[in-house]
């Protein structure tokens, strides 16, 4: 697949339609990637409408690729539906509980990789939205989801209107262990950062926030303690409300 070597985030879109048919060929042939136990414990969720991308875009903190992409995909960890399936074929379903929302998002995960690769091989262009497990809870209200379903992924989908570069990524070595997990020594990180560090964009970023370093941009401003805290909390209080997690007066030993 040598496309993923040139792999880029596009958040600007054309006008042209992606049409029913491509659409749903590439989520029907995403479905062969792995999965557990051949459950598929995901559920995708397809936005068009301008109505329903009006309701997701404050859970995406308005990023306005949300309301311009021709198409937002929210991929769900999903063991709703394996549950009622198990209750309409007289067996007791038991995942209700934080080991089954992790193999759903596992599952979720792969596939909306799987779904990415695929789209980009047909020449779509696509971003990936982190801010999905931000506040989970105000996508779950838009899109209505039952307990035991939880959003983990959105990607906004259509045809490039831009042609960004590269952005740039740490070599293997940083990132891959032999045998047993090396742990990282001040020298190690100098040597697996300094491209990172050197690029003059990055640079930039530093002297227009005032910050000394690259990694005080992302301690300081972008996932500061407080949010990553704050956006914990609201996923753990999601994750409650879609019987993942049990109150902990009902769990027993």
């Amino acid at each position: 697949m040598e496309s993923i070597k040139n792999r880029k985030t596009i958040r600007k879109y054309s006008s042209r339609e992606v049409s029913d048919e491509l659409l749903n060929r590439l989520l029907s042939e995403a479905a062969r990637t792995q999965t557990m136990g051949n459950l598929q414990l995901y559920s995708v969720v397809v936005t068009r409408s301008a109505e329903g991308k009006e309701k997701l875009g404050p859970a995406h903190f308005n990023q306005p690729m949300v309301k311009n992409a021709p198409v937002v995909l929210t991929i769900c960890a999903d063991f709703n539906r394996t549950s009622t399936w198990c209750r309409n074929r007289k067996a007791e379903p038991g995942y209700d509980n934080l080991l089954s929302f992790f193999n759903a998002s596992i599952d979720a995960l792969l596939y909306t990789q799987t779904f990415c690769n695929l789209a980009e091989e047909e020449g779509l262009g696509y971003c990936y939205l982190g801010t999905t497990v931000y506040m989970p809870q105000m996508i779950i209200d838009a899109l209505q989801l039952p307990q035991l379903v939880m959003p983990v992924a959105t990607i906004t989908l259509g045809w490039p209107d831009e042609d960004p570069a590269l952005t740039d990524r740490l070599p293997s070595d940083a990132f891959v262990h032999q045998e047993q997990y090396n742990d990282y020594t001040p020298e190690s990180i100098d040597r697996f950062y300094a491209y990172k560090e050197s690029l003059e964009e990055n640079k930039h970023f530093c002297e227009i926030n005032n910050k000394e370093t690259l990694a005080q941009i992302f301690t300081d401003i972008r996932y500061t303690t407080k949010d990553n805290e704050a956006m914990s909390a609201g996923l753990m209080e999601a994750l409650k409300k879609q019987g993942f997690i049990k109150p902990q007066s009902v769990i027993r030993a």
